[in-house]
């Protein structure tokens, strides 16, 4: 059976507020927009926030754009045009067209200047080959601990969630008094963030998307988020690839620029795998017309079970 999701409206950014990936970043001034508050006081950023206006910016920008952080007006609209085509084209497979026009971005990476990952430590490096050499469909997987949490249908991680994807890619934020609530499409995640102060939990306490302890700074959402357990990625696109390490430190600024688009930001902090911190940052459009699904990847593992039968069965082919 083939679902075609409702499609995304068209991303509009005015250009009186938005320059540079930093304008969108910051937003705004006060004096523009002024956050609406929920019922307890807090800015409400309550809503469905989906993925579709940034897919097709690309996660590094292309080598031969420098520092140069936006495209021309002319390389916007044949990157609109782009999408125009795709979203005209006949659905040819079972999976949801999320795309839309999107802001003039070169990338979503935005610190450093070059658009681009900063370099790995060797460590990082060899930890990134291994992931590569994993994700060859041929790898002759030893059994389930031997894949990435990608494969098994485990979780994207933080990072991994909050990007950007093909598919799935919706995202919810829910607030309460003293609680933010984010609900990802892709796994299936739900990341309460407390924001009474407290101090985050034991190092020993390990975990795939980490320990959050939120706190407004003026109108914007400041998660700080620590305690990851190192089995996750950082690229878009699902999160696969860039291995992260157990020294993973996230700080993701959330705000509202206007009252249908939200600024995400999140530095990335990881020493372990990193030379230098490194930065994303992307608006995204309110869509309460977006239905997040459930996100059932392979039910039962049944694609756990075939492909290890599969590696067993080429083993005993090359006995």
């Amino acid at each position: 059976m083939t679902i075609r999701r409702p499609r995304r409206a068209l991303f509009i950014l005015l250009a009186v507020q938005v320059t540079t990936p930093a304008a969108i970043a910051q937003g705004p001034p006060s004096a523009v927009f002024h956050s609406p508050k929920t019922s307890w006081g807090d800015p409400d950023l309550r809503g469905t926030w989906p993925g579709a206006s940034v897919i097709m910016v690309p996660f590094e920008r292309a080598p031969e754009l420098g520092t140069r952080a936006l495209l021309s007006k002319e390389e916007a609209a044949a990157r609109d045009a782009q999408v125009d085509r795709e979203l005209a084209a006949p659905l040819t497979s079972n999976y949801w067209p999320e795309l839309a026009r999107t802001p003039p971005l070169t990338s979503l990476i935005v610190d450093p200047a070059n658009g681009r990952l900063p370099a790995a430590t060797e460590d990082g490096a060899r930890r990134a080959e291994q992931w590569r050499i994993k994700s060859d469909p041929n790898y002759p997987y030893a059994g389930p601990e031997d894949m990435r949490p990608y494969d098994r249908c485990i979780t994207r991680g933080v990072l991994g969630s909050a990007f950007p994807n093909v598919y799935g890619s919706g995202m919810q934020i829910v607030q309460a008094p003293g609680v933010v609530v984010i609900r990802y499409e892709m796994i299936h995640e739900a990341r309460i963030v407390l924001l009474d102060g407290r101090p985050h939990l034991s190092t020993a306490i390990q975990s795939y998307m980490g320990d959050p302890r939120g706190r407004w700074e003026g109108d914007t959402l400041v998660i700080e988020t620590s305690n990851f357990n190192g089995k996750t990625g950082s690229y878009a696109r699902n999160g696969d690839g860039n291995p992260t390490s157990t020294a993973l430190k996230l700080v993701e600024r959330f705000r509202l620029l206007d009252g249908d688009t939200l600024s995400y930001e999140v530095r990335i902090e990881d020493p372990q795998t990193w030379l230098r911190p490194w930065t994303v940052a992307f608006p995204l459009r309110r869509d309460e017309r977006y239905v997040i699904h459930e996100y059932a990847c392979h039910e039962g593992n049944y694609a756990m079970r075939t492909m290890l039968g599969a590696a067993r069965t080429a083993e005993h082919a090359a006995r």
